[in-house]
């Protein structure tokens, strides 16, 4: 087994032969970051009121509906 240092890899990019599925391909333009939505879900989460009750009933629903269409 080979093991990397740290600085052998050089993020999830580099180092990954296929891209992550929301991540766009390189011959589409990358989103413009919302740094608004970035700052609110980062006091939300600070304040401890980011995750409720419904968000992960609904996480859990898109879940089950995935491994469903298997």
């Amino acid at each position: 087994m080979y093991r990397h240092g740290p600085s052998s890899l050089k993020g999830s990019v580099w180092c990954c032969r296929f891209p992550h599925p929301g991540q766009p391909s390189s011959d589409e333009p990358e989103p413009p970051i919302r740094w608004d939505l970035v700052e609110r879900i980062r006091r939300e989460i600070a304040a401890g009121t980011y995750d409720t009750p419904e968000k992960w009933e609904a996480a859990l629903q898109r879940l089950l509906d995935r491994l469903q269409q298997e």
